[in-house]
This record gives C-alpha cells, structure tokens and sequence, in this order.
C-alpha cells in the first residue's frame, strides 16, 4: 500500500463508517482550500484593477500580464509537490510535511495582508512552498487510512474531495465579496485566517492519526525496503502512472480556466444583475464547488453501485469520461461567446457560465478524486509522497497551460478558444478509450478484487 505504515499500528475509530481520521484531513484541507480558492477567486481580479488609492485599488495590469502570473503561479504552486513529497519520503515523513506546509501557508497569507508590493510576492512565495509541502502529502495520508483493497477508498478520497470543495464554496463567496467590495487586502487576510483554522485543526487531531503519515526507516515499512530495486509489476504500475499523469495535464489545461480566462469574462462579458442586483464576478468561482457538494456522494455512489455490477468502472475509464464531460462545458461557453457577440450589450446571460461550471463539476467528480485514489493503490512504498508529488507537478502545468490559452483567447477570440478546447477534450478522452485495456494490463488488475469483500462494520468513535 502507497503509504507510510508501521505494520500494526493502523487501528482507526469509525466515524459514519470511515476512519475518524479522515474528517480531521477533511477539516484541516477544507480550511486551507478556503484559504487557497479565497485568494485565487480575487488575485486576477485585484491584478487588472485599475491603480488607485484606497482598499480596492489594485496593480493595473493587462489582461494578457495577469494571466501569464496567474499561469506561473498556479503551475508553481502544484510543481513545488515534487520537492514536497520527496521530503516527506526521504525525510520527515508526510504528517510533519504537512504541518510544515501550513506554518508556511500561514505566513503566506498573512504577508498578502499587507498593502505593498514586496508583501505581494513575498505571499505569494511562500504559499507556493506551503501547498507544496501540504497538498501532496496530506492526499497520500488519505490513502493510508484503508487497508489494501477496501472498496471505501475512492468514497473516503470523494469526501475528502467535498471537504476541499466546502472550503472553496464558502472562499468564493466571503473572500470574494470581502476583497470586490471593502477591499483587496482585506480578502487576502480573511483568506489567512482561514488557514490559521485548518492548522489549528490538524494540531488537534494528531492523536486520530497515529500510524499514518509518520517517517518510518526502510526496514519498518510493510512489505517493502527502499533499498529494494523494482519488482516488474511495480515497474508496469509506475509507467501507467505517468501516462495518467498526461491526461490530468489535459484536464486541468482546459477546467483551470475558471480562475483565469473564464472569471475575466464573468466579470466584463456576463450579465450578472439578478433581481436589481450585480452578482459579484469573483461569486461565480463558487458555483464549482456547490456543485461537488451536491453531487459529489451521488457520481461516487454510482461508481461503486456500477462497480458491483461487473461493470466497466475502472480509474482509468473515469477519468476518460470525466474528461469528455469536463469538455463538453466549453461548448455552452462557445454558445454564450456566440449570444455575447450578438447581443447590443456585448453581454451573455448567466444561464451559459452556469451551466459550463455545472458539466465542469460532473467531469471532475470522475476524474480527480478517483486520479487521487488511482495513485495511492499503484505508487511503490517507497515512492508514495513523490508520485503524489508527480501528479499535483501535472496539476500545475495545466494550470500553467490554462494561463497560455487564456492569453491566447485575448487576441485569438473566446470563441475559438473555447470551441478548440471541447474538440480537444473530446477527441482526448476518446482515444484514453481506445487504448483503455492496454492500459489497465499494466496495472496487472489492482483494483479487480475491489468490492470482492464486505464493508467492515463501522466502529462508534471515541473521544
């Protein structure tokens, strides 16, 4: 199993049938995903402010500027996972990554706080280090939770997921309306706080999580030395590993416009009075969220009920679809790029913005989280944080792609962005589809025995 255990120690209290210490990764990352989304819903935003006095005077750069920081900073925010799991792999283990990590989150978004341009980068720095440590590892403790081959392992990362999405919900909403409205900085230091909580939480929780996430010497872990060359399985899994790794640079290259591109044109191309009222731009970045927290136990719940079925429900074939679907939400933003270009206001009605976040969530739902899991059951022992670490690296040069298109689509025309990245997510997640039995050959049938046992009986939890 990808994860550091001593044998012996995993003896966790249930809670709602999953270990206690899920919920308190679930609190500790819904926080420091408020405190994440909270800034991201408001930097581009504060960015292309025009340069005033005042709280909601911003740098006054250009579109084009400020998506190509956006894409930097975001690509590196996923990329320093790589050094983050190696760390937590070779070093300190992933429980003290991962409370190293938030110190630094903390700093981070404190220092953004401040009005001055050395703070902003000085932030922006150090949250880039903080998620680097945290994110990676705090994901790969999710998985050593569960024994090898318990079915609850995807349902445990999609409420793990939902914790995420909680935190980035309420971010969008209060960040981005305290940062838009009474001013920038004040968003930013609202987004610190929020971090402050999950670190507190995670403090508090150390002793629901004994056994998981601590250093181990080579000799202790189970079934494994780190010394140990390996094995050909090992060597197959590690290869589909990275041909997944390709198909989450696609899938964040397109879904990361959210923050960048398509939180532009919310704020200058969508009609956004409601009942004599302007929905703040930064508002619409919560959508996504609601979205997963409404849905997210339903598609996991008909994962598993396909699953149990003998039907085709393999990670690889999610993630397919997932991206097919993810896709298809840019053919309703070519719909509102089209009515925008036709309308006298120059403007597209809300339904579109709405509806592409609504198909972007269904995609994500069978494609990220299973992608978390999928990488918890395959990675060898001893390269558990670092392949972690490889995926969040994919993560962010999707994050850095979505901030070259979203440059493009400023000279190119929206609609001819938008239209090209369903054509491309489309055409993509097909071909996953053809070569999907060649791929799962590699895996030499992890998950097949998934669903084969019993659900273990829920524990009450103690306090």
């Amino acid at each position: 199993m990808a994860n550091q255990t001593i044998p012996g120690t995993l003896q966790q209290k249930e809670f709602l049938g999953h270990p206690v210490g899920l919920y308190i990764l679930f609190f500790t990352e819904l926080w420091e995903r408020f405190s994440y989304y909270g800034m991201r819903a408001i930097l581009v935003l504060y960015i292309i402010s025009e340069a005033k006095a005042g709280p909601l005077g911003g740098l006054g750069w250009t579109n084009e500027d400020a998506l190509a920081l956006y894409g930097w900073y975001t690509m590196m925010v996923y990329v320093m996972s790589i050094p983050g799991g190696l760390l937590a792999d070779r070093l300190l283990g992933q429980k003290k990554t991962v409370m190293l990590g938030g110190f630094l989150l903390c700093a981070g978004h404190g220092i953004l706080a401040v009005e001055a341009l050395w703070a902003f980068y000085t932030g922006l720095v150090l949250i880039v280090l903080g998620v680097g440590g945290l994110k990676p590892n705090i994901s790969t403790m999710v998985g050593g939770l569960y024994k090898e081959g318990d079915i609850r392992r995807d349902m445990g990362f999609t409420i793990f997921y939902i914790g995420i999405n909680i935190g980035a919900f309420m971010a969008g909403l209060i960040v981005g309306y305290v940062g838009e409205v009474i001013g920038w900085h004040y968003g930013f230091g609202l987004a610190g706080i929020g971090m402050l909580l999950g670190q507190l939480v995670f403090i508090g929780g150390q002793k629901y999580l004994k056994g998981v996430g601590d250093y181990v010497e080579p000799a202790k872990i189970e079934g494994s030395t780190k010394s140990k060359p390996l094995t050909k399985v090992e060597k197959d899994r590690v290869i589909v590993l990275l041909l997944s790794f390709l198909i989450i640079v696609v899938f964040w290259g397109a879904f990361e416009q959210a923050g960048g591109l398509m939180n532009i044109y919310a704020k200058e191309k969508i009609n956004r009075m409601f009942m004599g009222y302007e929905i703040p731009a930064s508002w619409f970045q919560s959508a996504n969220p609601l979205f997963i927290m409404i849905f997210g136990t339903v598609v996991a719940s008909f994962w598993i009920m396909i699953k149990r079925k003998n039907k085709e429900a393999s990670s690889l074939f999610k993630m397919a679809i997932g991206t097919i679907i993810m896709g298809s939400g840019f053919l309703l933003m070519s719909g509102a790029a089209l009515q925008a270009d036709a309308a006298d206001s120059g403007k597209a009605a809300m339904f579109w913005l709405v509806g592409a976040y609504l198909l972007h969530t269904l995609g994500e739902l069978c494609a990220s989280p299973v992608a978390l899991s999928f990488i918890t059951k395959l990675a060898p022992v001893k390269y558990a944080s670092l392949m972690m670490g490889l995926y969040f690296a994919a993560t962010g040069f999707g994050n850095k792609i979505a901030g070259l298109v979203g440059e493009a689509a400023q000279s190119a025309g929206e609609l001819e962005i938008f239209t090209g990245i369903f054509v491309f997510c489309a055409l993509f997640g097909v071909l996953l589809l053809a070569f999907l039995k060649k791929l799962k050959d590699l895996t030499h049938g992890v998950e097949d025995a998934e669903g084969l046992e019993e659900i273990p009986k829920p524990e009450a939890a103690e306090n």
